[in-house]
């Protein structure tokens, strides 16, 4: 169990990618073999014993590195979503930076295979795995998210406030918004999503 903890820390512009946790070359490629599986037949027809085919391994070698397939999911799409932040800008200094690079983060997010695969067919599966609890995706991202926020009050650019907390309420608003999407895509264009997101967010964050 993961215990709560502040998602912010006095690394002077670290930015995201000194914060992403690293594989080694068997764990990357059992990990990348299993998100390919996920994004093609869902988390709950994923066995050890097809992954441990699929990535030419024995199932040994997987069990030495994960106990079971839950944790084999959790590692796989923590290695997705480390991926995706491994493209983010780290020297966002504005309130329209900000912004821009979350709603990015949410585009990036619903377009990868693996997680709009997800998004589509097993939402629950999503919800279960990416926003049930803060794992350690979430706090890199919580930690970028603190770290321009408090870069942009600086600047003058977004309000005074607690950078952790608000790194937290803009993270459920960009969660909310991927997980509601297709929900809603009926209702409301991609252009329009993309404008009342990017409003919802910097109205959020104006002085």
């Amino acid at each position: 169990m993961e215990d709560r903890q502040a998602v912010s820390e006095p690394s002077a512009r670290s930015g995201v990618r000194a914060n992403l946790p690293s594989w080694d070359a068997t764990d990357a490629h059992i990990l990348d073999r299993a998100a390919a599986l996920i994004s093609t037949r869902g988390t709950a027809r994923l066995t050890i014993a097809e992954l441990a085919r699929e990535a030419k391994v024995s199932r040994p070698t997987i069990y030495r590195r994960w106990s079971s397939v839950d944790e084999v999911v959790r590692a796989a799409l923590l290695r997705r979503t480390a991926l995706l932040l491994s493209g983010f800008e780290t020297a966002v200094s504005t309130r329209a930076e900000l912004v821009a690079e979350a709603v990015r983060f949410a585009d990036a997010f619903r377009q990868d295979a693996v997680f709009g695969s997800l998004l589509a067919s097993e939402p629950e599966a999503f919800t279960q795995y990416s926003l049930e609890r803060i794992g350690t995706s979430q706090r890199v991202m919580l930690r970028w998210l603190a770290d321009a926020i408090v870069h942009a009050q600086l600047g003058g650019t977004v309000r005074p406030g607690d950078a952790d907390d608000m790194s937290i309420m803009m993270l459920l608003i960009v969660q909310s918004a991927v997980l509601s999407h297709n929900a809603v895509s009926a209702l409301i264009g991609e252009a329009e999503w993309h404008t009342e997101l990017t409003r919802a967010m910097d109205g959020y964050l104006r002085p």
